[in-house]
């Protein structure tokens, strides 16, 4: 999001020097700058012990292609929570392990994406209503089912050359 009034007074925002950040946005009668901001998200390579990793169909992000359970992190929550609950939530599973990989600017949707491997013990998925599948995939079949660099396709890819090493 990138401000052009102030939230707290509705004026016009100017151009402010601030320090070594360059021109910011800045209300004057609040006396405060505003920064552009962006959503927090996470997303998640869920593996288990078989070297196996949960892929989700989620129709309204691809008909053709897989995903990785993501979700966005709630205010007061820590992303390590995000991670845990996403995986409860989406696919009913419960993490045993959790490593964070690396992080991932997403700039057409203004958000930040962290990613992390999870592990799982393998069990059946109980799926929420926003996931239209999900199955185990063997770690040398995913890549092909992940549109080629996206961020979840970056994510598996770290996650399985990982694992191998």
């Amino acid at each position: 999001m990138r401000f052009a009034y102030c939230p707290y007074c509705g004026s016009k925002l100017v151009k402010k020097e601030i320090g070594d950040e360059g021109l910011i946005p800045y209300c004057a009668k609040c006396e405060i700058p505003l920064w552009d901001m962006f959503t927090t998200s996470i997303i998640a390579a869920v593996i288990n012990e078989n070297h196996e990793i949960a892929l989700l169909r989620q129709n309204y992000v691809s008909t053709t292609k897989y995903v990785c359970v993501a979700g966005i992190m709630k205010i007061g929550e820590a992303a390590e929570e995000t991670v845990v609950r996403e995986i409860k939530e989406e696919i009913g599973l419960t993490v045993k392990n959790l490593e964070f990989v690396q992080s991932y600017p997403y700039d057409k949707k203004e958000m930040l994406m962290l990613g992390y491997k999870a592990t799982v013990e393998r069990a059946d998925f109980v799926i929420s209503g926003e996931v239209d599948s999900v199955a185990w995939v063997k770690f040398e079949d995913a890549l092909d089912l992940l549109r080629e660099g996206s961020i979840a396709w970056q994510l598996v890819k770290t996650v399985i050359e990982g694992e191998k090493a």
